[in-house]
């Protein structure tokens, strides 16, 4: 499954990423491929889903800023791209559940960490808190880059857009430099 994530979109990827070539991306949107989502066999709650403390891993695409929407599934329910021609990189998000896990309702439901692999060879990575409210901003540190993100010793705010028709996560993205005070209200 991995190999056809990657080599199915790699000439749609190198296409859109053209587009913004030899620049950092301040904002940008994640949709959940929900064909990558795995997760231990334990702990679940009654209906099967995770628990507090299980871990997870899960994949999807990165798009353009204004690409998703809340319902938008940005993933077709083969796990390919619905938008190919936009696909910018890959993002990849491992971690644990946490509070109510897959339950809440509001607040922290999952503590991540978050690899944004850009077409052009671009890494970013963040940690941190994801909380389960739609279309509020919570802010993770940026711990780790390359590239024309590798000086970048801000934070980035990601805001749950909701769930797609295959449950997969839609969220959008920006970077906040710490010393533009771009952040001060977060």
């Amino acid at each position: 499954m991995l190999n056809k994530l990657f080599l199915g979109t790699t000439l749609a990827m190198i296409s859109a990423c053209d587009a913004y070539a030899g620049e950092a991306l301040a904002k940008f949107d994640v949709a959940e491929d929900h064909t990558t989502f795995a997760f231990a066999p334990a702990p679940v709650d009654a209906d099967g889903m995770p628990a507090h403390g299980n871990p997870f891993v899960t994949q999807g695409y990165i798009y353009p800023a204004g690409t998703l929407s809340g319902t938008d599934a940005g993933v077709l329910e083969n796990g390919d791209p619905a938008y190919p021609n936009k696909v910018l990189g890959i993002w990849t998000c491992d971690g644990w559940f946490v509070g109510d896990a897959m339950a809440t309702k509001s607040g922290t439901w999952l503590i991540s960490r978050q690899v944004y692999e850009f077409a052009n060879g671009d890494i970013l990575i963040s940690q941190g808190p994801e909380i389960a409210d739609e279309g509020k901003k919570s802010a993770r540190a940026i711990t780790g880059a390359t590239g024309e993100y590798a000086d970048n010793d801000g934070v980035i705010m990601q805001t749950l857009l909701g769930f797609n028709d295959h449950m997969g996560v839609n969220a959008t993205f920006e970077i906040v430099n710490a010393d533009s005070g771009d952040g001060a209200s977060y």
